[in-house]
Protein backbone atom coordinates (compact mmCIF):
# COMPACT_ATOMS: atom_id res chain seq x y z
CA UNK A 1 0.00 0.00 0.00
CA UNK A 2 1.05 3.55 -0.64
CA UNK A 3 0.79 4.55 3.03
CA UNK A 4 3.52 2.09 4.10
CA UNK A 5 5.82 3.09 1.26
CA UNK A 6 5.31 6.76 2.16
CA UNK A 7 5.95 6.01 5.85
CA UNK A 8 9.24 4.24 5.09
CA UNK A 9 10.35 7.01 2.74
CA UNK A 10 9.41 9.62 5.33
CA UNK A 11 11.43 7.79 7.99
CA UNK A 12 14.58 7.76 5.87
CA UNK A 13 14.18 11.45 5.09
CA UNK A 14 13.03 12.88 8.43
CA UNK A 15 13.10 9.94 10.85
CA UNK A 16 10.09 9.39 13.11
CA UNK A 17 8.19 12.65 12.32
CA UNK A 18 8.65 11.97 8.62
CA UNK A 19 7.30 8.44 9.00
CA UNK A 20 4.13 9.75 10.64
CA UNK A 21 3.61 12.43 8.00
CA UNK A 22 4.28 9.92 5.20
CA UNK A 23 1.84 7.42 6.68
CA UNK A 24 -0.94 10.03 6.94
CA UNK A 25 -0.37 11.32 3.40
CA UNK A 26 -0.17 7.77 2.02
CA UNK A 27 -3.40 6.81 3.79
CA UNK A 28 -5.13 9.79 2.22
CA UNK A 29 -3.99 8.72 -1.26
CA UNK A 30 -4.90 5.09 -0.59
CA UNK A 31 -8.44 6.10 0.35
CA UNK A 32 -8.90 8.15 -2.79
CA UNK A 33 -7.33 5.50 -4.97
CA UNK A 34 -9.81 2.99 -3.60
CA UNK A 35 -12.54 5.08 -5.21
CA UNK A 36 -11.19 4.35 -8.68
CA UNK A 37 -8.46 6.97 -9.05
CA UNK A 38 -4.82 5.93 -9.28
CA UNK A 39 -1.98 7.46 -7.27
CA UNK A 40 -0.58 9.33 -10.27
CA UNK A 41 -3.90 11.10 -10.84
CA UNK A 42 -4.15 12.01 -7.15
CA UNK A 43 -0.63 13.42 -7.17
CA UNK A 44 -1.32 15.45 -10.31
CA UNK A 45 -4.45 16.94 -8.73
CA UNK A 46 -2.57 17.78 -5.54
CA UNK A 47 0.30 19.49 -7.35
CA UNK A 48 -1.60 21.08 -10.23
CA UNK A 49 -1.41 24.86 -10.35
CA UNK A 50 -4.61 26.88 -10.62
CA UNK A 51 -5.08 29.32 -13.48
CA UNK A 52 -6.00 32.87 -12.52
CA UNK A 53 -9.50 34.09 -13.51
CA UNK A 54 -7.99 36.66 -15.89
CA UNK A 55 -5.77 34.09 -17.64
CA UNK A 56 -8.59 31.57 -17.85
CA UNK A 57 -10.90 34.19 -19.34
CA UNK A 58 -8.34 35.20 -21.96
CA UNK A 59 -7.73 31.60 -23.01
CA UNK A 60 -11.46 30.88 -23.05
CA UNK A 61 -12.06 33.84 -25.38
CA UNK A 62 -9.22 32.68 -27.63
CA UNK A 63 -10.80 29.23 -27.98
CA UNK A 64 -14.18 30.86 -28.67
CA UNK A 65 -12.57 32.81 -31.51
CA UNK A 66 -10.99 29.64 -32.95
CA UNK A 67 -14.33 27.82 -33.00
CA UNK A 68 -16.22 30.75 -34.51
CA UNK A 69 -13.69 31.05 -37.37
CA UNK A 70 -13.41 27.27 -37.91
CA UNK A 71 -15.72 27.22 -40.96
CA UNK A 72 -14.13 30.27 -42.55
CA UNK A 73 -16.92 32.68 -41.66
CA UNK A 74 -17.93 34.67 -38.61
CA UNK A 75 -21.70 34.93 -38.31
CA UNK A 76 -23.52 37.60 -36.33
CA UNK A 77 -25.54 34.90 -34.55
CA UNK A 78 -22.37 33.35 -33.18
CA UNK A 79 -21.05 36.72 -32.05
CA UNK A 80 -24.42 37.52 -30.46
CA UNK A 81 -24.38 34.16 -28.67
CA UNK A 82 -21.01 34.92 -27.08
CA UNK A 83 -22.06 38.45 -26.14
CA UNK A 84 -25.46 37.46 -24.74
CA UNK A 85 -23.95 34.60 -22.80
CA UNK A 86 -21.46 36.87 -21.10
CA UNK A 87 -24.14 39.52 -20.45
CA UNK A 88 -26.36 36.96 -18.71
CA UNK A 89 -23.38 35.63 -16.78
CA UNK A 90 -21.46 38.73 -15.74
CA UNK A 91 -23.83 41.63 -16.28
CA UNK A 92 -23.77 44.25 -19.03
CA UNK A 93 -20.79 46.36 -17.93
CA UNK A 94 -18.46 43.46 -17.30
CA UNK A 95 -19.64 41.73 -20.49
CA UNK A 96 -18.89 44.82 -22.58
CA UNK A 97 -15.30 44.84 -21.32
CA UNK A 98 -14.94 41.13 -22.01
CA UNK A 99 -16.40 41.50 -25.50
CA UNK A 100 -13.98 44.29 -26.37
CA UNK A 101 -11.15 41.90 -25.53
CA UNK A 102 -12.87 39.22 -27.60
CA UNK A 103 -13.07 41.53 -30.62
CA UNK A 104 -9.34 42.23 -30.38
CA UNK A 105 -8.59 38.50 -30.22
CA UNK A 106 -10.84 37.89 -33.23
CA UNK A 107 -8.69 40.23 -35.32
CA UNK A 108 -5.64 38.01 -34.83
CA UNK A 109 -4.97 35.57 -37.65
CA UNK A 110 -2.87 33.01 -35.78
CA UNK A 111 -4.06 31.57 -32.48
CA UNK A 112 -2.70 28.18 -31.49
CA UNK A 113 -5.41 25.96 -30.01
CA UNK A 114 -2.78 23.38 -29.10
CA UNK A 115 -0.72 25.93 -27.15
CA UNK A 116 -3.78 27.24 -25.29
CA UNK A 117 -4.97 23.74 -24.41
CA UNK A 118 -1.50 22.72 -23.26
CA UNK A 119 -1.50 25.70 -20.89
CA UNK A 120 -4.96 24.79 -19.55
CA UNK A 121 -4.10 21.09 -19.18
CA UNK A 122 -1.37 21.95 -16.70
CA UNK A 123 -3.61 24.17 -14.59
CA UNK A 124 -7.16 22.80 -14.68
CA UNK A 125 -8.97 19.64 -13.65
CA UNK A 126 -10.44 17.26 -16.22
CA UNK A 127 -14.02 18.08 -15.15
CA UNK A 128 -13.47 21.76 -15.93
CA UNK A 129 -12.15 20.92 -19.39
CA UNK A 130 -15.30 18.90 -20.09
CA UNK A 131 -17.42 21.95 -19.27
CA UNK A 132 -15.20 24.11 -21.46
CA UNK A 133 -15.77 21.79 -24.43
CA UNK A 134 -19.54 21.89 -23.78
CA UNK A 135 -19.44 25.70 -23.86
CA UNK A 136 -17.55 25.68 -27.18
CA UNK A 137 -20.09 23.31 -28.73
CA UNK A 138 -22.81 25.80 -27.73
CA UNK A 139 -21.04 28.54 -29.69
CA UNK A 140 -20.68 26.32 -32.76
CA UNK A 141 -24.41 25.54 -32.69
CA UNK A 142 -25.45 29.18 -32.22
CA UNK A 143 -26.08 29.70 -35.96
CA UNK A 144 -28.44 26.72 -36.11
CA UNK A 145 -26.11 23.75 -36.60
CA UNK A 146 -22.59 22.53 -35.99
CA UNK A 147 -20.83 22.43 -39.36
CA UNK A 148 -18.33 19.72 -40.32
CA UNK A 149 -15.32 22.09 -40.05
CA UNK A 150 -16.52 23.22 -36.61
CA UNK A 151 -16.98 19.62 -35.47
CA UNK A 152 -13.48 18.77 -36.71
CA UNK A 153 -12.01 21.76 -34.89
CA UNK A 154 -13.86 20.84 -31.70
CA UNK A 155 -12.54 17.28 -32.04
CA UNK A 156 -9.01 18.68 -32.32
CA UNK A 157 -9.52 20.88 -29.27
CA UNK A 158 -10.93 17.94 -27.31
CA UNK A 159 -7.80 15.96 -28.16
CA UNK A 160 -5.54 18.83 -27.10
CA UNK A 161 -7.49 19.10 -23.82
CA UNK A 162 -7.02 15.40 -23.16
CA UNK A 163 -10.77 14.72 -23.34
CA UNK A 164 -11.52 11.04 -23.98
CA UNK A 165 -13.37 9.97 -27.11
CA UNK A 166 -16.40 8.69 -25.21
CA UNK A 167 -16.71 11.98 -23.33
CA UNK A 168 -16.39 13.89 -26.60
CA UNK A 169 -19.14 11.82 -28.23
CA UNK A 170 -21.34 12.28 -25.16
CA UNK A 171 -21.05 16.06 -25.29
CA UNK A 172 -21.47 16.11 -29.07
CA UNK A 173 -24.72 14.16 -28.72
CA UNK A 174 -26.09 17.01 -26.62
CA UNK A 175 -25.84 19.30 -29.66
CA UNK A 176 -25.96 17.06 -32.74
CA UNK A 177 -29.07 14.90 -32.65
CA UNK A 178 -28.91 11.37 -34.02
CA UNK A 179 -30.38 7.92 -33.50
CA UNK A 180 -29.98 6.61 -29.94
CA UNK A 181 -28.95 10.08 -28.80
CA UNK A 182 -29.86 9.55 -25.14
CA UNK A 183 -27.68 6.44 -25.00
CA UNK A 184 -24.73 8.30 -26.49
CA UNK A 185 -25.03 10.98 -23.82
CA UNK A 186 -24.84 8.29 -21.13
CA UNK A 187 -21.96 6.63 -23.03
CA UNK A 188 -23.70 3.26 -23.40
CA UNK A 189 -25.12 1.12 -26.20
CA UNK A 190 -28.85 0.71 -26.77
CA UNK A 191 -28.39 -2.98 -25.98
CA UNK A 192 -27.42 -2.13 -22.38
CA UNK A 193 -29.49 -3.76 -19.63
CA UNK A 194 -31.69 -1.70 -17.31
CA UNK A 195 -29.11 -2.21 -14.58
CA UNK A 196 -26.34 -0.95 -16.85
CA UNK A 197 -28.45 2.08 -17.76
CA UNK A 198 -28.92 2.97 -14.09
CA UNK A 199 -25.22 2.44 -13.39
CA UNK A 200 -24.24 4.62 -16.36
CA UNK A 201 -26.58 7.39 -15.23
CA UNK A 202 -25.13 7.42 -11.71
CA UNK A 203 -21.59 7.54 -13.12
CA UNK A 204 -22.38 10.36 -15.56
CA UNK A 205 -24.35 12.35 -12.99
CA UNK A 206 -21.36 12.15 -10.66
CA UNK A 207 -18.84 13.08 -13.38
CA UNK A 208 -20.90 15.97 -14.74
CA UNK A 209 -22.21 17.35 -11.45
CA UNK A 210 -21.65 21.13 -11.31
CA UNK A 211 -20.01 20.81 -7.88
CA UNK A 212 -17.08 19.02 -9.52
CA UNK A 213 -16.23 22.12 -11.56
CA UNK A 214 -13.73 24.04 -9.48
CA UNK A 215 -13.75 27.43 -11.20
CA UNK A 216 -14.69 31.03 -10.52
CA UNK A 217 -15.83 31.49 -14.13
CA UNK A 218 -19.60 31.85 -14.08
CA UNK A 219 -19.96 31.06 -17.79
CA UNK A 220 -18.41 27.63 -17.29
CA UNK A 221 -20.47 27.05 -14.14
CA UNK A 222 -23.67 27.69 -16.08
CA UNK A 223 -22.49 25.35 -18.81
CA UNK A 224 -21.93 22.66 -16.19
CA UNK A 225 -25.49 23.05 -14.93
CA UNK A 226 -26.84 22.77 -18.48
CA UNK A 227 -24.82 19.64 -19.22
CA UNK A 228 -25.97 18.05 -15.97
CA UNK A 229 -29.57 18.70 -17.02
CA UNK A 230 -28.88 17.05 -20.38
CA UNK A 231 -27.67 13.91 -18.59
CA UNK A 232 -30.81 13.87 -16.46
CA UNK A 233 -32.99 14.42 -19.53
CA UNK A 234 -31.30 11.56 -21.39
CA UNK A 235 -31.90 9.20 -18.48
CA UNK A 236 -35.54 10.25 -18.16
CA UNK A 237 -36.00 9.63 -21.88
CA UNK A 238 -34.62 6.10 -21.56
CA UNK A 239 -36.72 5.51 -18.42
CA UNK A 240 -39.85 6.46 -20.31
CA UNK A 241 -38.91 4.35 -23.32
CA UNK A 242 -38.22 1.24 -21.19
CA UNK A 243 -40.68 1.82 -18.38
CA UNK A 244 -37.89 1.84 -15.79
CA UNK A 245 -39.13 2.83 -12.33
Amino acid sequence: MIKWFAAILGYFLYRFPGAILGFLLGSFIDNLSGGGRNAQTIFQDMTRQTVSPADFELNLLSLCSIVIKADGKVTQRELDYVRQYFVSTYGKDRANAIFRTFNEINKKHEISAQRICSYLNQRTRYELRLQLLHFLFGIAQADGSVSAPEENKLSDIAGYLGVGRQDFESIKAMFIKSVDNAYKILEIEKTATDGEVKKAYRAMAKKYHPDRVNTQDEAIKKGAEEKFKQVQKAYEEIQKERGIG
